[in-house]
């Protein structure tokens, strides 16, 4: 016990010798937070050991972009289209919207995947005067959050719901402007720094 309270006591002395010490190195205490990005993660990534559930007739799977170890990564979802439908651009956005919502199953969960897109999140097909490959969602893209928009793009980059480029052009209700996104490398490695890039489509 009086070697534990020893210790304790000389917790003061030490922390005031550091600072002498650190003043002296001319290094100087600051309250202003600094953001060095995410720290490393022991999360695998990787979804093991969990029940495989194969499509039924019809049913295809597809990959969804969930954040892991602060990236995104591809999971395999079987989604709940038929496979005549699966070049209808507005459908196949609509059932990965759905998956992007919702909660990772718990092997997923253990292997450290998480989602940031909302549930209930809509999509519809282009408006009038609209291009062709325009998708607009309930809300802002902008209002998503950094997370959010980088999942829904580079989900719907490698679906039906991307144009022939792969660029993925969203708009919020209405005739709000409609912009052009596209999922790099960047953006996959480092969707909490590296902002999506976008590209205004004229009207």
């Amino acid at each position: 016990m009086t070697g534990r309270k020893t210790v304790r006591a000389a917790w003061p002395l030490l922390a005031a010798v550091a600072a002498t010490v650190l003043s002296g190195c001319g290094i100087r205490a600051t309250e202003v937070p600094t953001d060095f990005g995410p720290a490393p993660s022991r999360a695998a990534c990787q979804v093991a050991g969990g029940e495989v559930v194969e499509p039924e007739a019809g049913e295809f799977t597809a990959p969804v972009a969930l954040m892991c170890g602060g990236r995104l990564v591809d999971v395999d979802r079987v989604l709940p289209v038929r496979e005549r439908h699966a070049g209808d651009p507005v459908r196949m956005a609509r059932a990965l919207l759905e998956e992007l919502g919702r909660a990772p199953a718990d092997d997923e969960e253990r292997a450290g995947f998480s989602t940031d897109v909302r549930k209930g999140l809509t999509v519809t097909g282009p408006g009038e005067g609209d291009p062709q490959e325009a998708l607009r969602l309930g809300t802002l893209p902008e209002n998503l959050s950094v997370f959010a928009l980088a999942q829904v793009v580079c989900t719907f980059s490698g679906s039906p719901a991307a144009a022939s480029d792969g660029s993925v052009v969203l708009g919020g209700p209405d005739d709000a402007p409609l912009r052009r996104y596209s999922c790099t490398d960047e953006v996959r490695t480092r969707p909490g720094t590296a902002p999506t890039p976008a590209q205004t489509v004229a009207p």
